[in-house]
């Protein structure tokens, strides 16, 4: 019997160029703060997508280290500051004065950032939520947030310079508030209380170039704002707390423990009495006291979102207190306009 032909194997053609090139590795993004606004961080984008790509990434990185990819802070030092302007000014404030204070709120929050990033460069690359900040992931060196926080604070004091000599004075209290904070977290379990004097001492300030005084009003309305501040940031360090107790920081929501939510309603009811007070003195009229109802009940709505303390709950809780704000600066102005 004869054996059947072999039949010839096909030979295997060389692999194609395509087929060879192994896909290109990407690279891995840059980690972000897990807070970031991601509309405001698409805007960032947007505003740097011109920029040439070797000097866009870095661009990004000082920005996000000023917070601007998180606004909510710099409107938490917005509506005081314009809360402060109408009140001094008894209806629309300068527009000069308006500009510089609007123009300051957002260099000396950004200043403070920096300097807040260079005090706690140690702990954040510790702390879940921060480890992505630019210092602590290593995209900015603590020498480059020193050289941001003295360039804002000179652009700061150069706004301040149009003003008058009690408002340049009260400059340097402000300066020296804003650089001392980052670093009482250190020492003291009540950083939210000196918080609240570097975000509100822009009403002073505010009193004192419009009226070139401060009057009682003007002290009133600081002390309201470190009453609120503290809840804001409770509000936000509670989101931390677990992280700060393994590092070592110190904050209000520690120094509260279990009894934080009822304490944090005590602040609420006492910041709602000393804007009655303000109300009261300045004469305000009834879109003022609306607008004091509607703060007590957003103050409600946080106390029940964080009644479990979760995370994300803390962190809504501190940004709704934006709206907070707007409707008390709202009721001040409707209030004005109507006397």
């Amino acid at each position: 019997m004869s054996t059947p032909p072999r039949q010839r194997q096909p030979r295997k053609s060389a692999p194609s160029p395509a087929r060879r090139a192994r896909p290109a590795a990407t690279k891995p993004a840059a980690p972000r703060p897990a807070d970031s606004s991601t509309r405001a961080t698409r805007v960032l984008d947007w505003l740097l997508r011109k920029l040439p790509a070797r000097h866009r990434e870095k661009a990004r990185d000082y920005l996000v280290l000023t917070r601007m990819d998180r606004p909510i802070g710099a409107l938490l030092l917005l509506w005081p500051t314009w809360w402060a302007l109408w009140l001094a000014a008894g209806d629309f404030p300068p527009w000069q004065l308006l500009l510089i204070f609007t123009l300051g709120v957002f260099a000396m929050r950004a200043a403070g950032c920096a300097i807040n990033d260079y005090a706690d460069r140690k702990l954040d690359p510790q702390v879940e939520r921060t480890a992505g900040r630019p210092i602590a992931a290593g995209r900015v060196t603590p020498r480059e947030a020193l050289i941001v926080f003295g360039a804002l604070l000179a652009f700061s004091f150069v706004l301040v310079l149009f003003t008058n000599r009690l408002t340049i004075q009260l400059a340097f209290v402000g300066a020296a508030l804003a650089a001392i904070y980052p670093f009482t977290k250190r020492w003291t379990y009540l950083p939210q209380v000196v918080l609240g004097a570097a975000f509100g001492w822009s009403i002073p300030m505010a009193f004192a170039a419009v009226t070139h005084t401060v009057p009682p009003l003007g002290w009133l309305l600081f002390i309201g704002n470190i009453l609120w501040s503290v809840i804001y940031d409770t509000e936000y360090a509670m989101v931390d707390r677990d992280d700060d107790l393994k590092v070592g920081a110190k904050s209000t929501a520690i120094l509260f423990g279990d009894a934080d939510v009822p304490i944090l309603g005590l602040l609420m009811g006492t910041f709602l009495l000393a804007m009655l007070f303000v109300g009261q003195r300045a004469g305000l009229g009834w879109p003022y006291w609306l607008a004091l109802l509607a703060a007590a009940g957003l103050f409600g709505w946080q106390l029940w979102l964080i009644r479990d303390r979760a995370r994300d709950a803390c962190l809504s809780a501190f940004r709704h207190n934006n709206w907070l704000g707007l409707a008390l600066w709202t009721g001040i102005v409707l209030a004005l306009a109507l006397r």
